[in-house]
C-alpha cells in the first residue's frame, strides 16, 4: 500500500504513554502466546553463514544484508530474514518433545522492503515453534492452533483496554477460515489483496489458508518459501495447504491489515513436492535440506508474530513508524508530521 493518512488523525496516547504501551503489550502477549503454545523462551541469532540453507528466502527476490568476517576466515554471514529453520533444529537440539517448543525476538533488516503504513525496514516478530506427531499434520490441528493464538490476542487486548479505557476494542469474538481458493473462486476478478479487504472488513478477523500454492487462475496469492511452510498437502474440497495469515480488519486504515504468518513445515514429502515446484531442487544439497530429508529435525508447526504491528494495531496508531524507531524518506516524514503522525 501507498502512504496512508486517516482523515483527522490523532494518536491515542502521548510519546511518553505510548512507549509504556508498547511495553505492557509485547511483555503480556508474550505471556500469552507461551501459555497458550507451552513455549518457552530461547535466544536467537542476528545473523548465521550464508551458504547453510538456514537463512529464509521469503518470496526469493529479497537480498539478505551479509558481510565478510574476518575472524572465519573471510565466511559471509547473512541478517537473518526470519528464523523458520533455525528454530526447528533448536526443537531438535533441545530435545523438546511434541506439544511443546519455544520462541524467541527476532529483528531484521529488510533492505529491498517498500515503505508505508505497514512495511519498515526494520522487523520486530515473535518467532516461534512446537515440536508436532505426523498423526497431526492436518488442518484441523492448524485450526486449533490458530484459535489458541486468537484467544491470547484478545486476552491482550483486553488487558490494554483496562490499563487505558478510552482505547476501543477492535477484535471481533471469534476468528473465520477462509481459504485462499475460495475467495478466488467467489471473486476470480479481484487481485489476492481485494480479496483480503473484502473478506477481512466482513468478518474482522479471519485465517487465510493456502498461502503459496498455485490457485485455478493459474496464480498464487502471496509469495512462501518452498522450505519452510507446507502450501502443497491436499486438505479438503480439493483445497491444498497447511498454513496461513491471521489477517484482521483495520479500521483507521481502511484496508485489511496481516499481524501473523504461520503453518505447519513441510515434511519431507512437501518439501521435495515443493522445491521442484520452484526449480529449486539444488537447495537439497544445504545442510539444513540434506538434515530433514534424513529425518534428523522434528515435525513442527511455527509462525512469526509482528511485534510492532501488534502494537499498532492494539494502539489505533495510523503508522508503523509511531511503534518502532526506523529510517524513512523525508518526504513520508514530513506528510506525516503534517498530519499528526510522528514517526520515531
Amino acid at each position: 500500500m501507498a502512504l496512508y493518512i486517516p482523515n483527522g488523525y490523532k494518536p491515542t496516547l502521548s510519546s511518553e504513554e505510548m512507549e509504556q504501551a508498547i511495553k505492557k503489550i509485547k511483555i503480556r502477549f508474550q505471556e500469552e502466546l507461551s501459555q497458550a503454545l507451552s513455549l518457552r523462551r530461547v535466544t536467537a541469532p542476528l545473523f548465521v553463514l550464508s551458504g547453510t540453507g538456514i537463512n529464509d528466502n521469503l518470496n526469493g527476490v529479497e537480498r539478505p544484508v551479509s558481510f565478510e568476517i574476518p575472524a572465519l576466515g573471510g565466511k559471509r554471514a547473512e541478517v537473518v530474514h526470519s528464523l523458520a529453520k533455525w528454530k526447528r533444529i533448536k526443537l531438535g537440539a533441545y530435545q523438546i518433545e511434541a506439544g511443546r517448543g519455544l520462541y524467541t525476538d527476532m529483528n531484521a533488516i529488510r533492505a529491498d522492503e517498500e515503505l508505508d503504513n505497514l512495511h519498515s525496514l526494520y522487523v520486530d516478530q515473535w518467532d516461534w515453534e512446537r515440536t508436532m506427531i505426523d498423526e497431526d499434520r492436518n488442518l484441523d490441528f492448524l485450526k486449533f492452533i490458530v484459535e489458541k493464538i486468537y484467544r491470547a490476542l484478545r486476552k491482550t487486548e483486553s488487558y490494554l483496554i483496562s490499563e487505558y479505557l478510552h482505547i476501543t476494542p477492535l477484535l471481533p469474538h471469534e476468528i473465520t477460515f477462509i481459504h485462499t481458493e475460495e475467495l478466488q473462486q467467489k471473486y476470480p476478478h479481484l487481485s489476492p489483496k481485494e480479496r483480503e479487504n473484502i473478506a477481512a472488513k466482513e468478518y474482522g478477523a479471519i485465517f487465510l489458508i493456502g498461502i503459496g500454492g498455485e490457485l485455478a487462475d493459474g496464480e498464487i496469492h502471496d509469495g512462501r518459501s518452498p522450505d519452510y511452510d507446507d502450501w502443497s498437502t491436499p486438505t479438503e474440497n480439493g483445497f491444498h495447504g497447511l498454513n496461513g495469515d491471521i489477517i484482521l480488519w483495520n479500521p483507521l486504515l481502511n484496508a485489511a491489515f496481516e499481524i501473523f504468518s504461520m503453518g505447519i513445515r513441510v515434511d519431507k514429502t512437501a518439501l521435495l513436492k515443493q522445491l521442484k515446484i520452484r526449480n529449486c531442487e539444488d537447495r537439497l544439497e544445504l545442510n539444513f535440506h540434506k538434515s530433514l530429508i534424513e529425518d534428523k529435525i522434528p515435525l513442527s508447526i511455527g509462525g512469526g508474530i509482528g511485534q510492532s504491528r501488534l502494537c499498532m494495531y492494539l494502539l489505533h496508531a495510523a503508522h508503523i513508524g509511531e511503534v518502532q524507531s526506523s529510517l524513512w524518506p523525508d518526504e513520508m516524514i514530513a506528510e506525516c508530521s503534517k498530519n499528526n503522525i510522528i514517526l520515531k
